[in-house]
């Protein structure tokens, strides 16, 4: 009594397991149920020799046949004469009823969990070869739009999305802001990105690269570095390193989270690299297209590739064998950057070329006719650097890396003087750290919306003019309306004053930077869309972020842009090979020129910045164009 107790204890125990299991085990279940029922039915027959009236009796295949069709059909029953046989058959009918019954709503619940499953986002990614994105920001549309442009000429190119978000509110977001995703498909899934097992929902094992965004919220570093973690340390990652991108807001986190990520994590520190070039272009006009030019997949891009071609040449002999393209360093052996090496390095055999290009297809090193105008090629010129007057209205979190990044350029005596309202700004003022002496800081508490206050503070005695968001405490939105009304106040002061303001504007949304183009500033910087830049390119080339942290890097080789009356004569149209040999002459290397014309087409507003020029092309300049050099000092 107690082993047929403990039997069907068992028997129960195995069937609830498997009405937990799911649809599959259910159908299983059914199955061993219709199977003893037609086994029995047929034993039964066969054993009793019960037959249809006026018919021979059946054996056990035969009965066990018959048994099966009125389990399948109930109407097969219909014609059975004889009541024993009909017994038989109706108990054998109603089990089938039963079984086909529970079948059907095994199958319906099962579809519709499956169908909720993917409505949530839930399901296993199938895809290969895949970029995946991990976390939502604003910043998004823009990574995703230059993956787009990017994919082009792939085949079947997939991003992946995994995000704390809805899917359906994703994919509807993806859908509104994004026009034309040409041959991507996107694929959204719900997940939690610090998650082991939500992360291999969107397959990481099998993709080519992968992006970290910061997400919105508090403690958004933390959440990218726990994502990096999650993904290099699971116990079933792949042998092949990740090539993974991420974004991390402040710097002090840095070092953590390439620690985590080690060689397979380019490091993107988004507040640094826009504090940077918010300076950078202050002092030098036009510069932000030059970046955006760099980083944008629909220009030209930097690619490292081998070059056997000029193995054995020096740096400058290879820079004048490239005639569509521009070769600005080299990555050695080691995989370590260098951009603008002496002009004598000899290029080793494995070492890959950096290059500018409008497409890696277009990269050829050849014996070209340069027709080099070598008499008009001009000596450098000396000029004493003096003091500079700033101004920064408008303050938010990247402040203080703005004013020690610009500590580090201006001459002594200059004096930078900061104006805002925000709630803090006497705290950050005294905590402020500057690289030098060069430069002194004061401050006004104003509201930089007010004309009354912006004419107290005598804008036009300042040499440059920078204008930041109030993006620490307000929205995105809000917080570029109060930056377009500051850059409209200043718009009129200079035509009030009828002198030209130097004004170099943060802006947050690039939609916004085409409204404010109405207030004639110098040039926007739009923090989100570089970082969204930044990011597409390194998930594309692993050396992006080397490269990118030399350019901005004070004692590495940075972008300038200077006169090109200070290199060649520009009494007659000159190509481009001349004013390269000049750059060389100086230990720098030219890549563009900014050259403004009323009736020049400027489709990609970059204010007349063209990088990567045809060198056979004569053009003629004047005083006001510029050369983009990139240089040591």
């Amino acid at each position: 009594m107690g082993k047929a107790t403990n039997w069907r204890a068992r028997a129960r125990y195995e069937f609830d397991k498997s009405m937990a299991a799911g649809p599959i085990a259910l159908i299983g279940w059914l199955a061993v149920v219709s199977l003893v029922v037609i086994v029995a039915a047929g034993l039964f027959l066969a054993l009793t020799q019960i037959a249809p009236e006026g018919g021979q009796p059946v054996n056990f295949i035969e009965g066990a046949w018959e048994s099966l069709m009125r389990t399948m059909d109930a109407g097969t029953m219909g014609g059975d004469v004889g009541w024993g046989f009909r017994g038989v058959s109706l108990f054998v009918t109603v089990a089938g009823i039963f079984v086909f019954s529970a079948l059907i709503g095994v199958l319906s619940s099962g579809l519709e969990a499956k169908l909720d499953e993917l409505r949530k986002g839930r399901s296993q990614v199938l895809e290969t070869d895949h970029t995946i994105i991990l976390n939502w920001s604003p910043s998004i549309f823009d990574v995703i739009s230059e993956l787009v442009i990017a994919n082009t000429s792939r085949k079947r190119p997939r991003i992946v999305i995994m995000a704390t978000k809805d899917k359906v509110e994703m994919e509807d977001e993806i859908a509104a802001k994004i026009d034309d995703l040409r041959n991507t498909k996107i694929i959204c899934r719900s997940g939690d990105p610090t998650d082991l097992y939500d992360l291999n929902i969107v397959n990481p094992q099998a993709s080519r690269s992968i992006i970290v965004l910061s997400p919105e919220g508090e403690d958004a570093d933390s959440q990218v570095i726990k994502s990096v973690l999650a993904l290099v340390n699971a116990p079933n990652r792949r042998v092949k390193p990740y090539q993974i991108a991420a974004e991390i807001r402040d710097g002090n986190n840095a070092d953590v989270a390439r620690i985590v990520g080690g060689k397979e994590l380019q490091l993107i520190l988004a507040d640094d690299l826009i504090s940077r070039i918010v300076v950078h272009s202050s002092r030098q006009s036009g510069l932000s297209g030059v970046y955006s030019e760099l980083l944008d997949f629909d220009g030209c891009e930097i690619y490292t590739i081998e070059q056997p071609d000029i193995v054995g040449k020096s740096f400058a002999a290879a820079v004048m064998a490239y005639e569509n393209s521009t070769l600005i360093g080299v990555c050695d052996n080691q995989g370590v950057v260098h951009l603008n090496p002496p002009v004598g390095q000899i290029f080793k055999a494995g070492e890959r070329a950096i290059i500018i290009a409008e497409d890696d297809a277009a990269i050829r090193a050849g014996n070209i006719d340069m027709r080099i105008e070598k008499d008009a090629i001009l000596p450098v010129p000396h000029r004493e650097p003096g003091p500079e007057r700033t101004l920064i209205l408008g303050w938010n979190r990247r402040g203080p890396m703005i004013t020690f990044e610009l500590s580090r350029y201006v001459a002594p005596g200059s004096l930078l003087t900061i104006a805002a309202d925000t709630p803090d700004l006497e705290a950050d003022i005294a905590a402020l750290t500057i690289a030098n002496g060069n430069m002194t800081v004061d401050y006004r508490i104003i509201d930089t919306s007010s004309r009354a206050a912006l004419n107290a503070l005598d804008i036009p005695g300042y040499d440059h003019v920078l204008v930041l968001g109030y993006s620490d405490h307000m929205a995105p939105q809000p917080a570029d309306t109060r930056t377009l009304v500051t850059l409209l106040q200043l718009r009129k002061i200079a035509e009030t004053a009828g002198h030209h303001i130097s004004v170099v504007s943060e802006m947050t949304d690039v939609r916004n930077r085409e409204l404010a183009a109405v207030t004639r500033a110098d040039d926007f910087v739009v923090s989100n869309k570089l970082v969204s830049l930044m990011l597409a390119q390194a998930s594309e080339n692993e050396h992006m972020a080397a490269i990118f942290d030399e350019l901005l890097d004070e004692d590495g080789s940075e972008i300038y842009m200077r006169p090109v009356s200070d290199y060649v004569a520009i009494d007659q149209p000159i190509n481009f090979y001349t004013i390269c040999l000049a750059a060389l002459k100086r230990g720098e290397v030219a890549i563009g020129y900014r050259r403004k014309r009323a009736d020049d087409a400027d489709p990609r507003s970059l204010g007349g910045v063209v990088v990567n020029p045809v060198k056979s092309e004569k053009l003629l300049y004047s005083e006001d164009d510029r050369l983009i050099v990139l240089a040591r000092d």
